[in-house]
């Protein structure tokens, strides 16, 4: 099995790429611009492997998306390369537009030629994987799940511009018959996550004493998923999922972000005791714009259709996180000195 990977030197795309080179024993190549979230030093275990091969270019260089597909002859394209991180995104869209929508659209023609010239056997087993966020559904209530017919209501730029890269997606399923499948995931968490998001970011500044920044008072609700069950699930649903089909990938782990902070406090106080209660170190600040109150996944599809089952419930997962960034000093000390946990996302008021 041959299979490229955007965006895979990424959270989600690195979790990828080692599942399928180590455990798979898959020939990977990553195609990666590198961007600041992209980072080398996530693929370590695999840098040195027969199976791996990594090419710095970006999914909106048409020629070199030509040109990596003819000479690596894949028989699958994982599509993870994006700009992922809603508090940039509110105050550089432009990247986002650029990356998540010019570059899918790019992606997803040069996908289209490569796949023409196939014969009928491998282009009938070809798959594109198309991978997205739950955040283009919008905010649910205090009840209820988000389905694969939940229609789309993005509320950040990031995420408009996940909705319409899911859009094209499909349509180059429908008018072209490209075999495309999507897959919408809820929050993930785990090792080799940039420091800019809720968890790891709570982890480090809480081990380092440093305050504790929840917005608003914490009560948005997010379902966390375990970064290698979806990866597990991502290279499941490639497999078996059916060309046309969206899948989505949730860890049935709800929890309210204070309550996410505080399991971490506690878990920290466990393994490494400090002066007082790193609860303590909590600061409510003013809540982002378009906020989301509520996510929550159904994969009831998933699981019933394809067998894939998380493996990690939340408090199994976050101790392994925690322990992870405690171990791992090496990984996450160069991004924290690039990125020192500073808030993003915040607009300028106007002068009167």
């Amino acid at each position: 099995m041959r299979v490229i990977v955007t965006g895979g030197a990424g959270f989600i795309g690195s979790a990828l790429v080692r599942h399928l080179v180590l455990d798979k024993g898959y020939e990977v190549l990553n195609v990666d611009a590198l961007t600041y979230a992209g980072y080398l030093p996530s693929l370590r275990s695999v840098e040195d492997k027969s199976n791996y091969r990594f090419l710095h270019a970006n999914i909106c260089d048409r020629a070199a998306m030509q040109r990596a597909m003819t000479e690596f002859r894949p028989d699958r394209i994982m599509h993870l390369a994006a700009e992922s991180h809603v508090d940039r995104s509110i105050t550089g869209a432009a990247d986002f537009i650029q990356t998540n929508v010019v570059g899918t659209f790019t992606l997803l023609e040069a996908a289209r030629e490569y796949w023409n010239g196939l014969k009928e056997e491998a282009k009938r087993d070809f798959r594109f994987l198309h991978v997205s966020t739950d955040e283009v559904y919008g905010s649910l209530g205090d009840d209820g799940l988000f389905t694969e017919q939940t229609p789309y209501d993005p509320s950040s730029p990031y995420s408009a511009s996940k909705a319409s890269s899911d859009h094209l997606a499909a349509a180059w399923q429908r008018t072209y018959g490209l075999p495309v499948v999507i897959s919408n995931c809820s929050n993930n968490y785990g090792p080799y996550h940039f420091p800019e998001k809720l968890i790891p970011l709570t982890i480090l500044n809480a081990f380092a004493g440093e305050r504790l920044p929840v917005y608003g008072k914490g009560e948005n609700v997010r379902d966390w998923l375990y970064v290698e069950d979806h990866a597990r699930a991502l290279d499941t649903i490639a497999e078996r999922g059916r060309p046309a089909e969206t899948y989505n990938v949730g860890g049935r782990n709800e929890r309210k972000n204070i309550d996410v902070v505080r399991r971490i406090c506690a878990v920290l106080d466990e393994i490494v005791p400090g002066n007082r209660p790193r609860e303590e170190l909590i600061e409510f600040v003013t809540d982002r714009p378009g906020h989301d109150a509520r996510y929550a996944i159904d994969a009831t599809k998933l699981e019933s259709e394809l067998g894939w089952r998380a493996q990690e419930n939340f408090d199994s997962g976050i101790e392994k996180t925690v322990q992870w960034y405690l171990d791992n000093e090496w990984w996450w000390r160069p991004l924290r000195e690039r990125y020192g946990g500073e808030r993003l996302g915040l607009l300028k008021t106007a002068k009167v």
